[in-house]
């Protein structure tokens, strides 16, 4: 008999993730969210904190990138998109889905930047992200990165519905779409 045990999913998960997946790999994180900062290329500052470091001017070379959080207000964020190269929409846990409207709002609004999801990023929510706009994923819960890692992305190859991002359509009906990869 082999004993295992029992780990609450916070627990599960690292704080801190070293890499970003992005186009289908794993790859280097090069940009630090302010609280973890390292001192490195870009910096992810809050909505507060991006507006007084541009006021500013105190960030020096820096990239700069936004982290919105599920209740920032998008009208507020719209001026400072131009200024910044990654936008990470968090998301606290995993049932929150604000981050999934924010992501949409931002691709309408002709956002060509990365658009990052961070905070609960789960397998099975990655396909949906991707198709309201989301370009990569720090993905800290084990399980998604092990699948991510093997190659395991669950995204299907045809949709019924259309998405934020324009999709080729299959065959005859309109209505089914083509996934891009």
């Amino acid at each position: 008999m082999v004993a295992t045990a029992i780990v609450p999913q916070a627990a599960a998960t690292s704080s801190s993730t070293t890499d970003i997946y992005r186009a289908g790999r794993f790859e280097p994180n090069d940009f630090a969210i302010a609280a973890e900062d390292n001192g490195g290329d870009g910096l992810i500052l809050p909505l507060a904190a991006l507006r007084a470091a541009l006021e500013g001017n105190s960030t020096g070379n820096r990239q700069l990138g936004l982290l919105f959080s599920p209740a920032d207000r998008f009208e507020d964020a719209v001026p400072l998109l131009g200024q910044v190269a990654v936008v990470a929409v968090d998301f606290p846990k995993f049932s929150d889905g604000r981050g999934f409207s924010h992501a949409a709002r931002l691709v309408r609004a002709g956002f060509r930047g990365e658009i990052r999801a961070v905070g609960d990023v789960l397998i099975d929510e990655i396909p949906l992200m991707r198709r309201v706009g989301f370009t990569a994923f720090e993905v800290s819960n084990e399980t998604a990165r092990r699948y991510l890692a093997e190659g395991r992305d669950p995204s299907p190859s045809l949709h019924y519905q259309p998405g934020a991002l324009p999709e080729p359509p299959a065959g005859t009906r309109p209505w089914l779409r083509r996934r891009t990869t």
